[in-house]
């Protein structure tokens, strides 16, 4: 059996994805020095630098480029967009055994459907990543805490486990008993505020603007009813309440989408936007704002951002 969090002894970690997301929680797990931390990466890497308020921290860091030289770990930490979910597949197929948990570092809805035929019957552990990150250069990234929490995971053993994982870094873990309501919650911000974001081409000092925020409340409006219609116990003042959370981030502070369509990358818009779009289809909830910003963002995610922007 793998190592719980009442059996803290030294663990083995891939990382496999070191963008905004992944840089932050490898360079802070190797930082901690509990456990045997390796990054799965498409180039060479010597350091991880995370820039954080306390300052700047640089650690060594251990990196594979290449899949066939991986074994089986005790955590793999998929820390990719999910449109590229199916690339790291070689990845996941030699880092994954049945003792193996996979805690999914992404965006969205229906992680578990869609990692398990890829994880050789490794435990899939969806979690919400709240804290904010970019990725400054290969090597290194900028951490920002985005609330109280960096991390929020399903209450149970493989819950406990991840929070104890985490046990020495900075990163602090919610255990929920309503998993389901977390994760629509972080959904709603997330596919009205990384869209409109990436089409503005603007960071978060956009949704400041009193048009915008208009926009942005009735496109949460649909959303919320879309989360209520799939289970989640959500407030009725839901979509004012997301709309507090877009405009409590800094204004400098930019969403893993708008730095996407910056550097001229796929925009995740189907696991954000799409996803509601979708789980509005099959509970026959109406959502034409929702539709309109997501053909823009599918449309966009196909074009280069304009030069200079």
């Amino acid at each position: 059996m793998p190592p719980t969090a009442a059996s803290p002894e030294r663990q083995r970690i891939a990382v496999i994805g070191l963008g905004s997301i992944g840089g932050v929680v490898a360079g802070l797990l190797a930082a901690a020095r509990r456990h045997d931390v390796t990054a799965c990466v498409r180039r060479p890497i010597e350091r991880m630098t995370v820039e954080r308020t306390e300052g700047a921290i640089e650690v060594p860091i251990r990196a594979l480029t290449d899949p066939s030289g991986a074994e089986p770990q005790d955590w793999v930490l998929l820390c990719t967009k999910v449109q590229d979910t199916a690339s790291s597949g070689p990845w996941l197929q030699r880092l994954c055994g049945p003792s193996t948990r996979v805690a999914a570092l992404q965006n969205g809805i229906g992680h578990i459907e869609r990692l398990a035929p890829s994880v050789s019957g490794a435990t899939v552990i969806p979690t919400i990543v709240y804290y904010n990150g970019e990725r400054l250069a290969a090597d290194r990234v900028r951490y920002r805490r985005g609330g109280e929490h960096d991390f929020a995971v399903a209450d149970g053993p493989d819950g406990q486990a991840f929070a104890a994982l985490l046990d020495g870094t900075p990163l602090r873990t919610l255990l929920s008993e309503d998993f389901r309501t977390l994760a629509w919650r972080k959904l709603l911000v997330n596919a009205v505020g990384n869209a409109v974001s990436a089409l503005t081409l603007q960071r978060n000092a956009v949704f400041r603007r009193d048009d915008v925020a208009a926009l942005c409340l009735a496109l949460l409006e649909e959303a919320a009813a879309v989360g209520r219609a799939d289970g989640a116990q959500l407030a009725t003042d839901e979509a004012a309440q997301s709309m507090a959370r877009l405009t409590a981030i800094p204004p400098d502070a930019g969403s893993s989408m708008y730095f996407d369509r910056l550097a001229g990358r796929p925009l995740e818009i189907d696991a954000l936007t799409g996803a509601v779009v979708e789980a509005a289809e099959r509970h026959g909830v109406p959502t034409p704002l929702l539709r309109m910003l997501l053909t823009l963002a599918r449309a966009a995610s196909t074009s280069p951002a304009p030069t200079g922007a």
